[in-house]
């Protein structure tokens, strides 16, 4: 039994801390604030593989679809993740390049089609389909959407179940070795946890917990806006992309709203607030779309930062240089936490190398 420390309790850290616990390990979870409190919880959580290029990356998105849809057996339900589907348009300048997409997604065998407006309208009875325009509506009955936080507390409960433990409010800020193999972390109110092995899945904030730059994977992390409405009167059940707002449900009635051309204009300092301009244009973009759900103000804003390797791609795997660290970072973690949290425990835990992550190794940062 190896004694291992995952840092970080979102949705990778949890899945991955479940599966290695499960698997017979000595797992502390070391947490800096709270389940869910860094960019899980603060996340648009599409579940898809979608635009996920290149085909390596879109194989092991699927991957991770469909184990979120293994959990149901497993658990027994799975409240935390919602079906349904995604409905998407685009702009005039952008059509040319959605059909490109849609049928790549259909000639590699993903659930993607060509639907039209009264489908859309069966689908959605409470949009106005005048915004729609001429432009194809595609339709990928696969997608979904996650309640991060819920499936991030389910999975560190399983792997507390088998005897993980949880460490809250723990900021690791070093990386401890011997030589060259790691003997346990540093955490910045001075105290010491030690281990066998560590496994980094701390998102956006991999880097500063370590204090060997020599051990920094290279980050290129991007600020998204998300904006939320109170409840309202508005049966939107899917995912829905388009070039005026992305929306998704949020539960009891609120919607989530994103804009990818309004994400430049707030900054990882921006302090979020319901009466921000941005938030206030957002609701209006979604009462265009939705005209039964207005006249309404934001209830909400948040700014998240994406954890995203400099090359786009996750990177998954043990460190050079180093013996017993592991990194498992990732900007779609919400799709890919519990097929990563099985691959990650395959390879610690029972020494069996898997495949599938054979282009996501970290060491294509250090060589």
């Amino acid at each position: 039994m190896a004694k291992i420390i995952v840092i970080g309790a979102g949705v990778m850290g949890a899945s991955v801390a479940f599966r290695l616990a499960q698997a017979g390990e000595d797992v502390t979870i070391l947490e800096a604030v709270r389940v869910g409190g860094g960019t899980s919880g603060i996340s648009f959580a599409w579940t898809n593989s979608n635009h996920k290029l290149p085909r390596p990356y879109h194989d092991l998105n699927v991957a991770g679809m469909r184990a979120h849809a293994a959990l149901a057996e497993e658990f027994g339900g799975t409240p935390w993740w919602h079906g349904g589907g995604r409905i998407e348009w685009e702009a005039e300048a952008d059509q040319a390049a959605h059909k490109e997409n849609v049928e790549r997604l259909r000639s590699w065998g993903y659930a993607a089609e060509w639907i039209s407006p009264a489908q859309v309208a069966e689908l959605e009875p409470d949009l106005d389909l005048a915004v729609i325009g001429d432009a194809a509506v595609a339709y990928m009955a696969d997608d979904g959407w996650l309640d991060p936080v819920v499936y991030a507390h389910a999975m560190v409960s399983a792997a507390r179940r088998h005897g993980a433990k949880l460490e809250l409010g723990v900021r690791v800020r070093e990386v401890e070795t011997q030589g060259a193999r790691v003997v346990g972390v540093k955490a910045e109110d001075g105290r010491r946890f030690g281990a066998d092995m560590v496994v980094n899945c701390a998102g956006r904030w991999a880097n500063d917990a370590v204090l060997d730059s020599g051990l920094h994977i290279p980050l290129a992390p991007t600020v998204g806006l998300l904006v939320f409405t109170p409840p309202v009167a508005c049966s939107l059940s899917h995912v829905l992309g388009n070039p005026i707002c992305d929306m998704r449900p949020d539960g009891a009635g609120r919607l989530m709203l994103h804009v990818n051309e309004i994400d430049a204009k707030v900054a990882p300092d921006t302090t979020p607030g319901a009466g921000m301009p941005e938030a206030r244009e957002l609701v209006q973009r979604a009462i265009s779309i939705f005209p039964g759900i207005g006249p309404v103000e934001p209830e909400a804003a948040r700014v998240t930062q994406r954890p995203i390797p400099r090359d786009g791609l996750s990177a998954v795997g043990p460190v050079p240089r180093i013996e017993g660290y592991y990194l498992a970072i990732t900007h779609s973690g919400v799709t890919l936490s519990p097929f990563l949290g099985k691959a990650v425990a395959d390879e610690i835990a029972h020494g069996k190398q898997r495949p599938e992550l054979a282009s996501f190794r970290p060491e294509r940062f250090f060589n």
